[in-house]
């Protein structure tokens, strides 16, 4: 009987560890062939990425590698000329911003984007539009639905605020806040929407080493809300200290892409940082 019971563990826990395995190997984002040109520059060329659910994946690459142009393109401010966009499986072609967001996918900027003369709370309010229900009207008229739903709105921005860490400057304007916390706001805002997708553009840009380690700990925190992260990062301490994948772009095309310490170590990707040497090139 005991060497049954102990089959049986073994069995569930197995069934288990296939669940999850089949989580974190799930696509959620995913591009084919993506191309963006500006004229007769060709910004992205033939991308291919697979962002997994349940995990933090990190797009790196060096200045001018056209990764925010791939995060415009899948969040709907630039057109794509060629590939597609697949957001768990239905193509995200012709969508606006706003219907993007309605979709599950939220971001913030490389330069932070806030409303300035708005409170830390309205700011997160404000990330919350795009999934209201209630109409022009209803507004106007304050009907009961209406109420209800602002209601909704302001607790869910209170525990997001709560969440980031900024509830003590709820009421005070965003351009008055430090700079480490107006990145924190912009995240919070983001996540307001509730998204299952959460886009991060240099979320550690302008960070000291611990609002950097601290940016680590929470963005994995939240992958127990079962997000999926993708995030652009320059800095390699928090992309080995935070990330399951990592897709390494450079001149708009796709150069490498695994594990971290892979990655890391990739040759074509340390040419791809730092040049090739000169007696190489001879």
């Amino acid at each position: 009987m005991a060497k049954d019971n102990n089959n049986m563990e073994t069995i569930i826990k197995s069934e288990q560890e296939n669940k999850e395995t089949a989580k974190i190997n799930k696509v959620v984002l995913q591009t084919n062939k993506l191309t963006k040109k500006f004229g007769g520059l060709t910004a992205v060329n033939n991308f291919d990425l697979k962002v997994s659910q349940g995990q933090i994946s990190s797009l790196i690459g060096p200045n001018g590698a056209g990764k925010t142009t791939v995060f415009n393109v899948v969040t709907g401010i630039y057109k794509a000329d060629g590939g597609k966009v697949l957001f768990k499986g239905e193509d995200l072609a012709g969508k606006k911003p706003h219907q993007i967001i309605k979709k599950g996918i939220a971001r913030t900027f490389q330069n932070i984007r806030l409303f300035s003369n708005m409170t830390c709370l309205e700011n997160i309010m404000a990330g919350q539009h795009c999934r209201s229900n209630e109409g022009t009207w209803t507004s106007v008229l304050r009907t009961p639905g209406q109420r209800k739903e602002e209601l909704e709105i302001k607790e869910n921005a209170e525990n997001r605020l709560k969440q980031v860490g900024l509830w003590r400057w709820r009421d005070e304007l965003a351009k008055n806040i430090a700079y480490g916390n107006q990145r924190m706001l912009e995240i919070g805002r983001a996540l307001a929407s509730n998204p299952d997708l959460l886009i991060l553009d240099e979320p550690s840009s302008g960070l000291n080493d611990k609002e950097s380690e601290d940016l680590i700990v929470f963005l994995k925190s939240l992958l127990k809300e079962n997000l999926t992260i993708l995030l652009i990062e320059h800095d390699m301490n928090v992309v080995m200290g935070i990330s399951h994948w990592v897709t390494v772009m450079d001149e708009g095309k796709k150069i490498a892409e695994g594990l971290p310490e892979d990655v890391y170590s990739n040759p074509q990707v340390i040419e791809a940082y730092l040049g090739k040497d000169e007696e190489e090139e001879e």
